[in-house]
């Protein structure tokens, strides 16, 4: 849901570091920091936009496919075997999310610090209509697509500001 300067409200379980499949959609453990857990799990998504970006663009955006899709099967997965909804340590939403961000956005450090930012208001703000997809659309999907429409909207801005500070 949404990522608050709070401790985690959710205890974190165990299985994070002996189940692969939360493991993934806690970001590696990256949602296991007590404060800001989708900060701390965006951040740790920065650190592959690198990567991504020696990609060609076709295989950058199946990347990206990819993350999203196996995102609902693995966030809808872990948050049934934890018995909630979306328990704020699962940040795979936001790996996705920065991924989507950085899509065709040019490499820089700028860029990722500017991308950084704008997706992280856009995840937290939750303007309509991520906010009606974060209270409204449930499961794995739901999960996941707040993160994967801010990250779009993020996108968008950042090829926005790509082409008016070019």
């Amino acid at each position: 849901m949404t990522d608050s300067l709070q401790s985690t409200a959710e205890p974190i379980p165990l299985s994070v570091w002996s189940n692969p499949w939360h493991n993934l959609a806690f970001g590696l453990g990256s949602g296991t920091l007590p404060k800001a857990p989708g900060t701390w799990g965006s951040l740790l998504a920065l650190a592959f936009v690198p990567l991504w970006q020696m990609l060609p663009p076709w295989a950058y955006g199946l990347l990206i496919l990819a993350s999203m899709l196996f995102g609902v099967w693995l966030c809808g997965k872990v948050a049934q075997d934890l018995g909630v909804h979306d328990h704020e340590g699962i940040v795979w939403d936001e790996f996705a999310g920065i991924w989507i961000t950085f899509w065709l956005v040019p490499e820089g450090w700028y860029w990722l610090v500017l991308g950084f930012v704008v997706f992280r208001l856009l995840d937290i703000a939750k303007p309509w209509p991520i906010s009606w997809v974060d209270r409204d659309v449930h499961g794995g999907l739901g999960i996941m697509l707040d993160d994967i429409l801010a990250g779009f909207a993020a996108c968008g801005l950042m090829h926005l500001a790509v082409m008016l500070l070019s």
